[in-house]
């Protein structure tokens, strides 16, 4: 195959990933409706199966549902079911649509050479990572958030950000590209699955405190605000020694093999460190009692939009005096893609 046909394909593929992730966004979605019309006894044994963060309960012992009630359980996990087969179907095109992106270019790299292909290789961070950590943090809750995130980002990349396949600017020609910016993705996915974690908390804590949560709402039938928090906790914890290794020990490791230096004060370089410092603030306040729950998820919140900044608003904002702005799309197909 030619350049042209693999940036063909590498559209394509794509485009398809984003219609398969809003139809698992679509069978998320029948498959909370589904929990609604179950009986209010059954809903917490259903919760178990669609993945809500029961640990610390004996759920052998749950009280059995009722035969009534049989059917739309059966339900509730067809369409879970449905959805995350779905999910794992557009990461996979997700990802060919990435292969395809690198070999794409001549000579061959690595698809994360600007900010459309770093946007697409994120979002595959995020929905991979959402993946990884179902199972083990019983995340299928998440499902219908994470896919509703991905179809939304991705269309705003090919709107805004696209650019055509092409070969990568004299200093992204190092092997540091790779390490840097795998590492960066690695961590902006647990970021990004952290923080949908905990602006549910808050969205939910609020509600409780409130007393506004409804009976059979989305937000009755999300798991406990501790089983909220915890998730957002280990995601972000799982990130942060990455974004510390991408940030703080690549990145200048890569300035210096490109500018002949470690540090050099480029808008992006300190907010990226800006960020690593938000980070170690929320762990730090994690780890202390009087800082758990609302105040410390509140800083992990503004560190995750220190990291859009970082990624979105440098760009666009500082472009012209970044060492970064390669990465940014040219302003005249932005231009085009708004009007």
């Amino acid at each position: 195959m030619s350049t042209a046909e693999f940036a063909a394909f590498s559209d394509n593929a794509i485009m398809f990933a984003s219609i398969v992730y809003v139809l698992a966004f679509l069978a998320h979605l029948a498959e909370w409706v589904a929990l609604r019309a179950l009986p209010v006894a059954t809903r917490e044994p259903a919760l178990a199966g669609v993945g809500a963060d029961l640990s610390g309960a004996d759920v052998a012992t749950a009280t059995p549902p009722a035969d009534s009630s049989e059917g739309g359980e059966v339900r509730v996990e067809m369409f879970g079911r449905i959805g995350l087969a779905l999910t794992v179907l557009g990461c996979l095109l997700h990802f060919s649509g990435l292969v395809s992106r690198g070999l794409a270019s001549d000579p061959v790299r690595v698809p994360w050479g600007n900010m459309y292909e770093f946007t697409l290789a994120g979002t595959f961070g995020v929905g991979v990572m959402y993946l990884v950590l179902m199972k083990r943090h019983h995340l299928r809750w998440m499902g219908v958030i994470v896919t509703g995130f991905l179809v939304v980002v991705l269309m705003l990349d090919q709107l805004v950000l696209y650019q055509d396949a092409g070969p990568l600017v004299p200093a992204l020609h190092s092997y540091w590209l790779v390490i840097h910016v795998l590492a960066a993705v690695i961590a902006s996915g647990a970021f990004a699955v952290g923080a949908l974690a905990l602006t549910l908390f808050l969205v939910k804590d609020r509600a409780t405190r409130r007393g506004t949560v409804r009976d059979g709402g989305y937000l009755s039938r999300l798991p406990s605000l501790e089983a909220l928090e915890r998730v957002g906790y280990r995601v972000n914890a799982f990130g942060f020694p990455i974004w510390t290794f991408a940030a703080l020990v690549a990145g200048p490791i890569w300035a210096e093999y490109a500018w002949g230096s470690y540090w050099n004060w480029d808008p992006k370089e300190v907010w990226a460190f800006i960020t690593w410092v938000i980070y170690a603030a929320y762990l730090h306040a994690r780890a202390t009692a009087g800082w758990k729950g609302k105040a410390a998820s509140v800083i992990a919140l503004v560190g995750f939009a220190s990291l859009l900044f970082n990624f979105v608003g440098i760009n666009f904002f500082f472009g012209s005096g970044s060492q970064h702005s390669y990465a940014a799309p040219e302003p005249a197909a932005v231009v085009r893609t708004l009007e």
